[in-house]
């Protein structure tokens, strides 16, 4: 058996695997399939989600029910205005038997993360997260601590309300792979939801269907996925337009970039095509696994001009012309 025939082999076992894990989900979720999928591409290439609307609509739940369906362990941490760093990360209790105070770990330990609201913390809070997200690890006093693997920040934020949030420091932006927006449900899809809730919906019970060393497996299985040249010169392009539109006759986008995207960006968007391949039951990426996840990756790291905001153009239609104009 070739090692080409192998990977093949690999791949079918783990984009079955995946799909029952998506069917679980379903169990209770209707549809919500593009914030799975993102959830499941940062979770295969250890990145971090930032999933953005408005108050309930099933985020909170789908991410809790993911966590059951893949067997990992889930804290729900609610970002509030007076949260503070410590109530994240560590506190300090007095044990009266030994006359000393011990460190009790914050809910930061686990493996699933959901900051609901972060916006709503102050920027102490929200960089209290930076060093879980970027390396892995927390520092209390002069003892760093591991966290356990794999790990994953789910955040939610309502973009709507303006009183006592906090806008998210770049710093922070440029830890999440994905943006993800959730919209409202088609109507069918709706009527569906209302089905569901007045039947057993409760008392459902999701199955465990992958674990941690699944996802270990799929995490090494996606490094073997097959990039070709063309497709390094179609992501680089893309880049380098949000840098040098004029090059790729976008003359009429460079008055709303401050500054282009980062090569860690480019970085992003090839790795969460090669976990989309993978899930699509490919050993290769093709230039429409780019373009499926270009805004979800990189929208959310332009830096816009005041006369974009003036014009009304966001991130999302800057890529989206990005993708019109440059060659695949």
């Amino acid at each position: 058996m070739t090692e080409n025939t192998q990977l093949k082999e690999k791949i079918a076992i783990a984009s079955e695997k995946i799909e029952k894990v998506k069917n679980e989900v379903h169990k209770k979720i209707v549809s919500q399939n593009e914030l799975i999928d993102s959830i499941l591409i940062a979770l295969f290439w250890k990145g971090h989600v930032l999933i953005e609307w408005v108050p309930w609509l099933a985020k909170t739940m789908t991410v809790d029910t993911l966590s059951k369906a893949i067997d990992l362990n889930f804290n729900r941490i609610q970002f509030t205005p007076d949260l503070l760093p410590s109530d994240l990360i560590w506190t300090e209790i007095y044990n009266q038997k030994t006359w000393e105070f011990v460190i009790k770990k914050g809910p930061i330990f686990t493996n699933i993360v959901l900051a609901d609201e972060i916006n709503r913390a102050g920027a102490k809070v929200q960089s209290a997260l930076l060093e879980a997200m970027a390396e892995k690890q927390v520092t209390i006093w002069n003892k760093t601590f591991k966290l356990e693997e794999p790990f994953i920040v789910l955040a939610t934020q309502n973009p709507i309300e303006q009183a006592w949030t906090y806008k998210l420091p770049e710093a922070q932006l440029d830890r999440f792979m994905i943006k993800v927006d959730v919209d409202y449900q088609d109507e069918e899809t709706e009527k569906e939801i209302y089905k569901k809730l007045n039947t057993d919906f409760y008392d459902v019970k999701i199955e465990k269907v992958l674990n941690k060393d699944d996802i270990f497996e799929i995490q090494n299985i996606v490094k073997e996925i097959y990039i070709s040249e063309n497709i390094y010169d179609y992501v680089t392009r893309i880049i380098w337009a949000t840098r040098k539109p004029e090059k790729y006759w976008l003359e009429n986008i460079k008055k709303y970039l401050n500054y282009g995207i980062s090569p860690r960006w480019g970085i992003s968007l090839l790795s969460g095509a090669k976990v989309l391949a993978l899930m699509n039951n490919r050993d290769f990426v093709l230039p429409e696994d780019v373009k499926t996840l270009a805004v979800k990756t990189l929208a959310h790291r332009l830096s816009l001009s005041y006369e974009a905001i003036a014009d009304g153009i966001s991130e999302k239609q800057i890529i989206e012309m990005i993708l019109d104009k440059v060659p695949v």
